[in-house]
């Protein structure tokens, strides 16, 4: 059964790779086109939505909607211009997370960090409801009752793709972008050339009109009507941040790459989403119950070809919304890329639990994805799938990062003012990103705050409350494992190089599962050698490397991992050879570190029949389900795999009091 069932996930997930192997990760980094096409479908499928919003909320003075095609083009090239100044800056990723972190300070990576995980599962969210919403605009009228099925099916797909690894699923989905780019790129097209004559008039009656609006409402009115609807049209912008976000997995080198890519994104999203507004005004769309302002705009067009069966033209529109369909859903793998990514720089940083920095066999953030895809079937079971109430949470969530980011750029290049020059374009570049961010974000959030913008920021706040208080936990944890190091793992005295006994395989063996901290190994090789005295002649030390997210996104970083376990081992085996007995060391590194370990395992109690093995635990002065699951339980696990085998594992409790540091009395270990 369990060997149906691993052959059954490699079905599913594919084959695992080797994350050692230097092919490996030159075969999943991507090129500026996949990127485009992996980390730009988010904003560019925004267009389903962003506009539509933007556009209703002028409500019956739509003649307006030039300002919108102009303010639209503008802002996204502001943003990402901006971000490309992230990406040069922390070439390694982190986007959003990682500027607000390391240009203001810890406390705002928190808010940026717990906002963009919001985002990224509202990504997945909105990216599903709209194109499940583009589907059903051209079923018929009584089939809307399964569009929730329908939208939870789809989530449930992406989240299997992508467990398989995002190239795999890229390139699944890059004839569906490619489609729907050349679709949308024909009928804007053709759309505005059709209605070319009302396009020679139409700045001239937007000026007129306008004048006529502020005559009879006043300036004020007209300004704030024009502001709101600029606003609200927020989420035609929130794909931007995926690329600086991402950085680590685009092909080297990278802020070249990523400048191509944040480009390309920049023009595809600024062409098909102003492009889009300047269809609504030329071709007049008014809403339609039960379809898109796509759906409507995209059907005029098509009639207007004048096939002489209407099966036909109904037949194009149907093929046109699949296509934008498919690549909202392509625009929802960017939530499974980005939201892992942020997670796992956060697990580096204490915010979240370090097993959100675990690879799978297939070098993907298994557990970021997983929850990404159980938070989005939350929210999606929770709204019912609503685009109007998602895209209030969705946009709020992306500004207070977009509007974090910039806040630390500008504070940078205020500092290096007088060690770099020229700085004040920069400056005020980041100054008018952040401008435009902010405002958008508190428009957002006056304007919306009744309707579903309070949830946002008691969803987000609570995600940077749970944050704070894993944080202070892994902090005090730290310390006390600083003083276990510094206390029992003091700098060598002995002769490093120190001549080892004779080996005898066949003699009794301890084995030594070791960690990062020498102080614990130390504590542990002692405790056996007090409560076996004399018995052993070998000592064996035997460490695994996990290769996670932060060690795989390249620049030297596992390298730096194999030199810190080689370091840690020598200092172990020589301390015992100085003393007269007979050590060795083993070392594997895998994404797996039980897996790794217990395949070692087995070479070494082949190799040494007569061994005993012994690890140490954390112990806790209050243990519960929330330590246990913040800390590694391997020992407790590899316990349980020895015994089946009729081996034993000495556990040798490791306890770290929830003291105060300077509270070093109380320190202890015990058995």
């Amino acid at each position: 059964m369990k060997h149906f069932f691993q052959g059954l996930g490699r079905i599913l997930v594919g084959r695992p790779l080797d994350p050692l192997d230097p092919r490996t990760r030159h075969s999943l980094a991507l090129v500026a086109f996949l990127a485009w096409v992996g980390l730009g479908a988010d904003g560019l499928s925004s267009s389903a939505y962003g506009p539509e919003e933007a556009f209703r909320a002028l409500g019956e003075h739509s003649h307006l909607g030039l300002w919108l095609v102009i303010a639209t083009a503008i802002t996204v090239f502001v943003i990402a211009l901006a971000y490309n100044q992230v990406i040069e800056l922390f070439p390694s990723g982190g986007g959003g997370y990682k500027a607000a972190t390391k240009l203001i300070g810890p406390y705002a990576g928190l808010v940026s960090g717990s906002a963009l995980i919001i985002d990224y599962v509202l990504t997945i969210t909105i990216s599903v409801a709209a194109g499940v919403d583009a589907i059903f605009s051209f079923l018929p009228p009584q089939w809307l009752g399964w569009k929730l099925a329908a939208q939870a099916f789809a989530l449930l797909l992406l989240l299997g793709l992508n467990l398989r690894g995002m190239k795999e699923s890229i390139r699944v989905l890059l004839p569906l972008f490619l489609g729907f780019f050349v679709s949308h790129l024909f009928l804007i097209v053709y759309g505005i050339y059709a209605h070319v004559e009302v396009l020679d008039t139409l700045f001239t009656q937007t000026v007129q009109e306008t004048h006529e609006l502020a005559g009879t409402a006043g300036w004020l009115f007209t300004i704030a009507l024009l502001l709101k609807a600029y606003s609200l049209g927020g989420g035609t912008y929130t794909g931007l941040e995926a690329v600086s976000n991402n950085v680590n997995i685009l092909a080297e080198p990278r802020v070249r790459t990523g400048h191509l890519t944040m480009l390309y994104m920049a023009l595809s999203l600024a062409f098909v989403a102003s492009g889009i507004l300047l269809l609504y005004l030329l071709w007049e769309v008014e809403p339609v119950h039960g379809q898109t302002l796509n759906a409507v705009t995209f059907g005029m067009i098509i009639d207007s070809f004048g096939f002489a069966d209407p099966g036909l033209s109904h037949a194009l529109l149907v093929g046109v919304l699949v296509l934008e369909a498919c690549l909202l859903f392509v625009g929802a793998n960017t939530g499974f890329l980005g939201g892992p990514a942020v997670l796992a720089n956060m697990a580096a940083d204490r915010w979240v639990p370090r097993q959100f920095r675990q690879l799978s066999s297939r070098l993907v953030t298994q557990n970021g994805v997983l929850l990404m895809g159980a938070a989005a079937l939350a929210v999606l079971l929770w709204s019912r799938g609503s685009v109007h109430l998602l895209v209030v949470l969705y946009s709020i969530n992306v500004f207070i990062t977009f509007t974090l980011a910039m806040a630390g750029l500008c504070r940078h290049w205020l500092d290096q003012r007088r060690f770099m020059q020229p700085w004040l374009r920069s400056f005020l570049l980041s100054a008018l990103g952040f401008t435009v961010c902010a405002f958008i974000l508190l428009v957002t959030l006056v304007e919306k705050f009744a309707h579903g913008g309070w949830v946002t920021l008691l969803i987000t706040g609570s995600v940077a409350g749970l944050g704070l208080m894993i944080h202070r936990h892994y902090e005090g944890v730290a310390r006390q494992m600083a003083l276990i190091e510094n206390h029992f793992a003091p700098r060598p005295t002995w002769d490093i190089d120190a001549e080892n006994p004779p080996e005898d395989k066949t003699a009794p063996t301890a084995v030594f599962l070791v960690g990062n901290n020498r102080g614990a190994a130390m504590v542990m090789l002692e405790w056996a050698r007090k409560q076996f005295p004399e018995r052993f002649r070998n000592y064996l030390f035997v460490s695994v490397g996990e290769v996670d997210k932060q060690s795989f996104d390249g620049g030297g970083a596992i390298k730096s991992l194999q030199v810190r376990i080689d370091n840690s081992l020598r200092y172990l085996t020589s301390y015992c050879a100085s003393r007269g007995l007979r050590a060795a060391s083993y070392q594997a590194y895998g994404n797996d570190p039980l897996q790794e370990l217990s395949a070692l395992l087995e070479q070494v109690l082949d190799e040494y029949p007569d061994s005993l093995c012994f690890a140490s635990q954390l112990m806790f002065e209050h243990d519960h389900t929330v330590t246990r699951f913040l800390h590694n339980q391997m020992p407790l696990a590899m316990q349980r795999q020895l015994s089946l085998r009729g081996k034993e594992l000495v556990i040798v409790p490791l306890r770290v009091p929830e003291i105060p540091q300077d509270n070093r009395e109380r320190f202890s270990t015990s058995r």
